[in-house]
């Protein structure tokens, strides 16, 4: 069967779009293809920093012919209804159609239209110019003089040419043709554009590969990532020494080269006296390169690995003694910053005695502003010190510590270091703090009350960095909701679903419990701008979608917690969690399976009944007298005690007690269907059993609302 493959050509990619710029490459082809019918074996996307490619396996070679009943008006319909049919369905006339009947509806009009499949290059044609226009890149530009036309192309940089070809392994393939903006498909392509700048004639995709590495261009980002890794341990091991490996910085030099060079540079070993983290944080922002340490004592080494595009004839002498000067003048900078920020303010020397008190009292003098309409950054510290005490106690912390830490948690933003390194921030805090002497907790949660700051980042553990880790991010939260800058869409400027990912992760992974509405109304208490007054419960089902979808990634079934959410407002999270175990332990057992069953029918039948009576027709407590079977008094006494048991296992929070106490319900729900018949002739008969189930519902209710469990 024929394949398809798609190169387009451009100036450089920057290297944090290319893998998700091929995904969106595969998934709008072949999703095109697949609407049009033409399914295909397999198909995989690569990125390089000047291409985009895409080989799709297995294609037909003709689209399937396509047969589509099209319903039209009802026979008699006014002539503009029957006119539009006759447009949209490629009619000439009325008679072209058939008639239909339908019970409810009577005669209407269907047309069946029959459309011939074309050519896959055909389809190919029409499909891959949409998609290129339209393709979803963060940032675009035009370019050219044909920029100024409306409608002209944008993409991430000037598209220099397209491969198309299709066709079988064993035949030569086609060129698919088409043109965008004067860009026409072929079937050339490019290599390394200093190495190997010439055209390459491209015939199918394993020749396309093989082309390219003849042609100094490793097409597989992930193969690039394995060269650099394993060139870049080798070299360090013949120097003694160990790579510091960083999967994040892998990733991004993988995405500036098409052909891996690595090389190892040096640095004096006096620079070394500045924070490792600073020396790491250093040559990876600024050069894209990875440091070393000794594995004898594990510190850092003044050795570096940098990965060049180009064998050069020198053998990457020039190359490494340029990284090594932009090196040497970024690590004298950050030295120097080292030595002034461990120096006194001489304008606030008098005003407060350490280092960091007199950086936080600059802090405050500047005035920096946090945000408009939430106040200046000494305000924002105001409110985190006054919330971190409050929360302290119920996290485990001293509230003079959380405090102690919470004021100093900012004090690093007006040091030089963070100034001219951003990438610091919070670690520098903790080394200053360190430096004059304040307790380990404080220190350490200078740093860590910004974690996590991702799905994969780390928790913090100690109670007092898990108390300022916590203050911060809820003020963050409250204070955007009470200026109504919530996240919509994939737009989140201001980093709110992560904040709040955080503070689910530091509750639950550290097994701590908050009453959210209160804290809420106590942040929202220290703003200028208080907000709506439904702020707290929409905070609340924003923390609930949050959890969610941190539940779901953690395996947990997406039914069961929209089952437990739905049995009540709560707004302590790692009972949630604990209730959304014991119910999936609970269904799991025979019991458990059972009575759900016996709910979920017991919760159809009211439904169906209450749309005839009436909502809350049946919330009523049944009448005992009314009872005429005994399987109905033997469901109302076990359902006495199951509703008392389970509530009293619930206030205590024994939710597997709760659980039990349910599960006791099964043979009374069991008997009761198999021998009462609910919508009896008897109204009242009818009415009374139905609050029987209606009562059941509840009872179940006080665990997770059944009738949201699939199954």
């Amino acid at each position: 069967m024929p394949d398809l493959l798609l190169e387009l050509f451009s100036e450089e990619i920057p290297a944090r779009m290319q893998r998700k710029a091929a995904e969106d490459l595969k998934a709008l082809v072949t999703n095109a293809l697949v609407e049009r019918g033409c399914v295909y074996e397999g198909a995989k996307a690569f990125a390089t920093p000047r291409r985009l490619a895409l080989h799709v396996a297995g294609l037909p070679v003709r689209q399937p012919d396509l047969r589509e009943e099209k319903k039209g008006p009802r026979v008699g319909a006014p002539d503009g209804a029957i006119q539009g049919f006759l447009k949209s369905a490629g009619l000439a006339d009325i008679a072209e159609a058939t008639i239909q009947s339908d019970p409810k509806k009577g005669d209407f009009y269907v047309a069946v239209v029959e459309k011939p499949g074309r050519p896959v290059p055909e389809v190919l044609a029409e499909i891959l110019p949409e998609i290129v226009r339209t393709f979803p890149w963060p940032k675009s530009m035009r370019w050219g003089a044909a920029s100024a036309k409306p409608g002209a192309l944008r993409w991430v940089r000037p598209l220099q040419s397209i491969l198309c070809t299709f066709g079988p392994e064993t035949e030569t393939p086609e060129v698919v043709r088409f043109g965008i903006d004067g860009v026409i498909a072929s079937d050339v392509t490019r290599g390394h554009r200093f190495m190997a700048p010439d055209l390459i004639l491209v015939r199918r995709f394993d020749d396309y590969v093989a082309a390219l590495e003849r042609a100094k261009v490793v097409l597989d980002a992930d193969r690039r990532k394995e060269m650099i890794l394993a060139d870049a341990k080798t070299l360090a091991f013949a120097r003694g020494l160990e790579l510091v490996e960083d999967e994040g910085l892998l990733e991004e030099v993988a995405g500036l080269v098409e052909w891996p060079v690595v090389l190892m540079g040096g640095f004096d070993a006096s620079f070394l006296d500045i924070p490792g983290e600073v020396v790491r944080a250093t040559i990876r922002a600024n050069q894209k390169c990875f440091v070393l340490r000794d594995p004898a004592t594990g510190k850092l080494a003044n050795k570096f690995i940098l990965v060049s595009n180009i064998e050069a004839k020198d053998g990457g002498a020039a190359i490494v003694a340029g990284n090594e000067r932009v090196v040497r003048a970024r690590l004298s900078d950050a030295r120097h910053f080292w030595e002034i920020d461990r120096k006194p303010l001489p304008d606030f020397a008098d005003k407060a005695g350490k280092p960091l008190d007199q950086r936080l009292a600059k802090l405050r003098a500047l005035g920096i502003v946090f945000h408009e309409k939430l106040g200046t950054q000494g305000e924002r510290i105001d409110r985190i010190v006054a919330l971190a005490k409050e929360l302290a106690p119920l996290v485990g912390a001293d509230p003079a510590k959380a405090a102690r830490a919470a004021e100093l948690a900012k004090a690093d933003l007006v040091t030089e270091m963070v100034g001219e390194f951003p990438e610091v921030q919070g670690l520098m805090g903790r080394r200053y703090a360190e430096l004059q002497g304040e307790d380990a907790s404080v220190a350490a949660a200078i740093e860590d009350h910004y974690k996590p700051q991702g799905p994969s980042d780390r928790v913090p553990t100690d109670p007092v960095a898990v108390a300022v880790a916590l203050a911060d991010k809820l003020d963050t939260l409250v204070g955007f909701w009470a200026i109504d800058e919530k996240p919509t869409g994939s737009k989140d400027p201001f980093a709110l679903r992560r904040a709040a990912l955080g503070v689910i992760r530091l509750m639950l992974e550290n097994g701590r419990r908050l009453k959210l509405g209160a804290v809420f109304e106590t942040c929202r208490s220290g703003l200028k701008a208080k907000g709506a007054d439904g702020l707290g419960t929409d905070l609340l089902a924003f923390f609930h979608d949050r959890l969610k979808v941190w539940l779901r990634d953690q395996g947990a079934r997406h039914d069961l917690i929209d089952a437990v959410l739905a049995s009540g407002a709560q707004d302590d999270l790692l009972m949630i969690v604990r209730r959304v175990e014991a119910l999936g332990r609970f269904l799991d057992s025979e019991d458990g399976k059972n009575l759900l069953a016996g709910a979920k029918r017991a919760a159809n039948i009211l439904a169906i009944e209450e749309k005839k009576d009436g909502a809350g027709a049946f919330d009523a407590a049944p009448d005992a007298a009314a009872f005429a079977q005994d399987e109905e008094k033997a469901l109302a006494a076990a359902l006495a005690v199951a509703r008392k048991d389970a509530a009293a296992s619930v206030e205590r929070e024994d939710f597997e007690a709760a659980m039990a106490a349910l599960a006791k319900l099964r043979p009374a729900v069991d008997a009761f269907f198999d021998k009462v018949t609910v919508n009896a002739d008897d109204a009242k008969l009818r009415a009374n059993r139905l609050r029987l189930l209606a009562s059941l519902r509840e009872a179940t209710r006080a665990v997770a609302d059944f009738s949201k469990i699939q199954g």
